[in-house]
């Protein structure tokens, strides 16, 4: 409970923090949400109903005052469109926190980083508190949060492919030179995979399609929350250095 994550002054609760596509149905999302002990919940605004209160809403399943709900623009491929659904989420009272995405191409659903600088810079200066999903690029990264960023979100792999982290040496190249919190997004795809964030010190892991496309989301979920736990305890904790011999478990001094 003393190592909280917290970003322009907001603590949260756990350091995993999940989506809401893909499930069979709302009740589905609603068990793994709860499974996975996430309070951060992403939801696309231009995909998912979260602002007609009139009609079926996530949002009868997803407690806003038990979750913090984390609107993104997902499937906005111009800095145009990015704009307007993250201030339609704002303008219907959801939250000024915006997942940030542009998407750059159908097939790799990576970033366009040009217009993802540019939408950063302009949502900052209205007072969003600004996450933006991005490619691994250490560059890139600190070029994001000198223009506003308040967290910045590289891809461990592209979204939904499940590879885990392709490229560490990068990730400890964001994290090495961060000022503001990293939380890994998209690419994930089970409990080893997150583990394995949090011991290169990301602050929290967000993904979707890892529980969702399981055989078993609940239980997945479940994996996922221990498996942050795990990871942030052994990173805080400290490892070993990796040694090419053996370093025997006991002393030998004292031995006959």
């Amino acid at each position: 409970m003393e190592d909280k994550l917290v970003i322009q002054g907001i603590e949260f609760r756990s350091r995993l923090w999940v989506g809401t596509g893909k499930y069979k149905d709302f009740e589905e999302t609603k068990r793994a949400i709860e499974a996975s002990g996430a309070d951060v919940v992403t939801v696309a605004v231009r995909r998912t109903n979260i602002t007609d209160r009139n009609t079926e809403n996530l949002l009868d399943y997803i407690d806003p005052k038990l979750y913090k709900i984390l609107p993104n623009t997902a499937g906005c491929y111009t800095v145009e469109d990015a704009l307007r659904y993250s201030r339609l989420a704002r303008e219907a009272g959801v939250s000024d926190l915006i997942k940030l995405e542009v998407i750059g191409d159908d097939k790799t659903l990576f970033p366009d980083v040009i217009g993802l600088l540019e939408a950063t810079e302009i949502l900052a200066k209205e007072g969003f508190i600004v996450l933006p999903y991005t490619n691994d690029d250490p560059i890139m990264a600190k070029r994001l949060v000198d223009a506003g960023a308040s967290a910045v979100m590289p891809l461990a792999a592209p979204i939904g492919s499940g590879l885990g982290i392709r490229n560490p040496y990068n990730m400890k190249l964001i994290l090495e030179q961060a000022t503001v919190p990293v939380i890994v997004d998209a690419g994930v795809g089970t409990a080893s995979d997150v583990a394995v964030a949090m011991e290169l010190g990301c602050d929290a892991v967000l993904l979707n399609t890892a529980i969702a496309g399981a055989k078993d989301p609940i239980a997945m979920a479940a994996a996922m929350k221990h498996g942050v736990i795990a990871g942030r305890l052994a990173y805080k904790a400290g490892r070993i250095p990796k040694k090419l011999y053996a370093t025997a478990s006991s002393p030998f001094d004292g031995m006959l």
